[in-house]
């Protein structure tokens, strides 16, 4: 097995719209050039035992908040709660929560740089990874070709029709997309050292390259907007996971985004596939001598090959575009980005984003 392949490259996995051009430009010029906003599942509901807090950040990780709680404010790590990580280098606002009791320390959080408080509230529940909707992008892709706006509807159309292919951006892969490498040593070679939450991250970052060359394996064979006997199909209107007995009887939901074939992110206890469906999936599993027994250390989950994009708008700025635009929990914007620009969006980036847009 050739170990390069473990390290990430975007610009290994097909287009979509590859039939139509590329804005080309760059995003992140500008501080205020990329700015995320997480929809919740629900709001705080006024009372409870643990205090929600909606926050800006700027230049800094969700971990480097988390770190500050627990080390300056001395809240422990398993009581602070997030519905998702974000970006570093943006202009963020999410939800965290921490136990009502830890109320009185809440102002030294802004003496974090880079951190401004929105709102407070209390809820009955401690705020869990995956408790929101999604998010809203605001981005600005400055320095594009001259008919760049033509160029960026045409894509954003052909989006809207087929959905967006769900790779995994940069951000879940680290430095020089290394991560993927050091999370295959810790499956092959042991447990190793380091904190927990760290081995869990490198670990993810292979799964998540394996899904990655999986959904490219199924647009080179035409299975993109199709689904195979065996295949595990999500419900996107429901998020409802079923099997695929007949082919025949699904490929027309399929056809027209109502559906998506989901790939694995393996580990002890997911829905697995069958037939046809697992076949493809071991075939990148073999790619790199590994099997679904190494990944029993981590839960699994299943993954939509394709996400609807929603709420899409696109304008003219000075040297550029803004594009707007809503995506579902889990979804990362480069792989929209990628499609529009036709290329790695953090290629003239900072390059050292590591969390995802989760």
């Amino acid at each position: 097995m050739d170990p390069s392949r473990l390290i990430f490259d975007f610009d290994r996995y097909p287009y979509l719209t590859k039939a139509l051009s590329g804005t080309g430009g760059r995003i992140r010029t500008e501080s205020e050039d990329f700015a995320v906003t997480e929809v919740p599942a629900y709001r705080p509901s006024g009372e409870g035992e643990h205090l929600y807090v909606f926050l800006e950040k700027r230049g800094l990780t969700t971990r480097q908040v988390f770190d500050h709680l627990s080390q300056e404010l001395r809240i422990p790590e398993k009581a602070i709660g997030v519905a998702g990580l974000k970006d570093k280098h943006a202009v963020t606002r999410q939800w965290i929560s921490l136990p009502a009791r830890y109320a009185d320390r809440l102002p030294q959080l802004e003496e974090l740089s880079g951190v401004r408080i929105l709102e407070t509230g209390l809820h009955t529940n401690k705020l869990g990874v995956g408790h929101l909707r999604g998010n809203r992008f605001e981005i600005v892709i400055r320095d594009v070709v001259p008919e760049a706006l033509h160029l960026a509807r045409a894509v954003l159309s052909e989006l809207e029709r087929a959905g967006v292919p769900n790779y995994y951006g940069p951000q879940r892969f680290g430095l020089g997309g290394r991560n993927p490498l050091r999370g295959y040593e810790l499956v092959t070679r042991g447990k190793g050292r380091g904190r927990p939450w760290l081995k869990k991250f490198l670990i993810g970052s292979l799964q998540s390259l394996l899904f990655n060359d999986w959904l490219a394996l199924r647009m080179e064979r035409g299975l993109y907007d199709r689904v195979v006997r065996g295949d595990v199909a999500k419900k996107h209107a429901t998020r409802g996971e079923f099997l695929v007995e007949d082919p025949e009887v699904e490929n027309p939901r399929a056809a027209v985004l109502e559906i998506s074939a989901t790939g694995p992110l393996h580990g002890r206890k997911y829905f697995e596939a069958q037939a046809e469906a697992r076949a493809i999936e071991d075939e990148v599993l073999a790619t790199y001598g590994l099997d679904r027994e190494q990944f029993r250390a981590r839960k699994g989950a299943r993954r939509p090959l394709r996400f609807p994009l929603e709420e899409a708008a696109v304008e003219a700025v000075d040297r550029g575009l803004r594009l707007r635009f809503f995506l579902p929990k889990g979804a990362y914007a480069t792989a929209l980005l990628r499609e529009v620009m036709k290329k790695n969006p953090e290629a003239d980036g900072p390059g050292d984003a590591d969390e995802g847009e989760v």
